[in-house]
């Protein structure tokens, strides 16, 4: 089963590029994040034209979530049952393969803007409400990928420059914590369970020509359950879209 996340960063933008993307790849399942487009706006109609299924949940402006595939979801779950949040952070949907059903999760984490910021506070509470589902889901689900944007770097090789970054978010401690703890529930980071090139980054800030210069930070992540790790054969991070005019900050993780 093949499995990608990307933040498109606006898909009304980037729709043209995503299918694009998708006919040059065409994965199982395509995690979406920040769509920034109403429910009721969501292009369906142009994924079931190029022969795909979308399960999303959407909101005006900003967040925005959604599960581009050709198989068929089941029991989808939107946002976090736990956590009263009128933002669209979350989709989860399970979907049959030959080795039985696999739970996929996709979760546009808080960005948490600053240290000392309500937003900040935010985050960490909807972190540990995402570690307290996520318990049960896999409960229920042994089988299961949570994808997405973390909006945290786990360590300091997934920073361009760490001195740089200190005392910012998405590299401070509690969310680290916060990140360590939703693995040490049985999940794994798929990208490290290979040899990656170093300086391997999912995310480069559109300012200071930050893409040509590698100042990035991995932020996008794929965990993967331990009933999983049998058939986790590859992870890499897809940059080629990071070139398109007009791109996203982010670019896919597969």
């Amino acid at each position: 089963m093949k499995l990608t996340t990307w933040n498109v960063n606006s898909l009304r933008v980037r729709l043209p590029q995503v299918l694009d993307w998708l006919e040059a790849n065409p994965v199982d399942v395509l995690c979406l994040q920040e769509l920034k487009l109403a429910h009721d706006k969501f292009p369906l109609d142009a994924f079931a034209e190029a022969g795909w299924k979308a399960e999303w949940a959407g909101q005006a402006t900003y967040n925005g979530v959604a599960l581009i595939s050709k198989l068929d979801a089941s029991h989808v779950q939107r946002n976090l049952p736990n956590y009263d949040d009128h933002q669209q952070r979350i989709i989860a949907a399970t979907y049959q393969t030959d080795a039985g059903p696999v739970r996929v999760i996709n979760a546009y984490c808080p960005n948490g803007q600053a240290l000392d910021s309500d937003k900040y506070v935010y985050k960490l509470e909807w972190f540990m409400a995402l570690h307290d589902w996520l318990k049960l889901e896999l409960e229920t689900y042994p089988q299961l990928v949570i994808l997405g944007d973390y909006n945290i770097a786990p360590a300091d090789e997934d920073v361009h420059d760490p001195k740089r970054w200190e005392g910012e978010v998405h590299v401070s401690e509690p969310e680290r914590a916060a990140l360590s703890k939703l693995i040490n529930l049985g999940l794994h980071d798929s990208f490290r369970l290979f040899e990656q090139p170093e300086k391997s980054y999912t995310w480069w800030d559109y300012r200071r020509m930050a893409f040509r210069r590698n100042a990035g930070l991995r932020i996008d992540h794929a965990l993967v359950s331990s009933a999983l790790l049998p058939s986790v054969l590859a992870c890499d991070i897809d940059k080629a879209p990071r070139s398109n005019e007009q791109p996203s900050d982010h670019t896919p993780l597969r």
